[in-house]
């Protein structure tokens, strides 16, 4: 009896060691870390893969309160000004990237929509030329080398987290009595030009950094 339950036993080990194996080995078939045909479904990731320089910073403005810091791209420009001077560096051999998210989404907002939402009276954003609340993107093009349109020159890149335009979105639908759907297509359709609408910015954060981008929260 007690041979035969050895067996028995023997068996259902091999078995199970087999069935590990096994799975194993499906589990290394299987592609993994590839987006399905869903994944990318209504964003542009492939930006990531064209920027090729040899320095990649990326700024993480996702928290920041513009109210408080009226120059918040200086360290941007710092960047790309002090690897001009020293390596005589510049894009495409060097990158840097903006990445935007809940408070800092005023950066990406085209003069239309600061108006139609008051985004500057919400922010407690002052327009330094009237000293009130600013009815314009006092950050797009000021004739500044720290405004938007400087850096985008140097080519810098500006992303906008989607589930931050949810959230957004839904709190200018309650404070304006509107479909919150209309309100969400009218703020992607005014975005600034050429920024990139991210899947989130977490999920940015972490694939700017597996494409060779540093990190640096201002």
């Amino acid at each position: 009896m007690s041979s035969l339950y050895g067996r028995r036993s023997f068996v259902s080990a091999v078995a199970s060691l087999t069935g590990l194996a096994v799975a194993r080995l499906s589990a290394r078939q299987e592609p993994t870390g590839q987006p399905t045909g869903s994944a990318t479904e209504g964003f542009d990731l492939a930006w990531l893969d064209e920027l090729q320089g040899q320095h990649k910073q990326l700024y993480d403005l996702g928290g920041h309160q513009l109210s408080s810091d009226p120059q918040p791209l200086r360290f941007a420009r710092n960047f790309l000004d002090t690897f001009r001077d020293v390596y005589r560096l510049e894009f495409p051999d060097i990158d840097t990237a903006i990445g935007i998210s809940g408070p800092a989404f005023p950066m990406n907002a085209s003069d239309r929509l600061w108006v139609k939402y008051k985004l500057g009276e919400r922010a407690s954003i002052v327009d330094p030329m009237t000293q009130q609340p600013a009815e314009r993107n006092i950050f797009y093009d000021d004739g500044s080398d720290t405004s938007v349109t400087a850096l985008e020159a140097r080519g810098t890149t500006f992303w906008q987290c989607n589930v931050a335009v949810g959230v957004i979105s839904q709190q200018l639908a309650t404070a304006f009595q509107m479909p919150v759907a209309d309100v969400r297509a009218d703020v992607v359709a005014g975005l600034n030009p050429g920024v990139r609408l991210m899947p989130s910015h977490v999920m940015a954060i972490a694939l700017a950094q597996e494409h060779g981008f540093s990190y640096m929260k201002p």
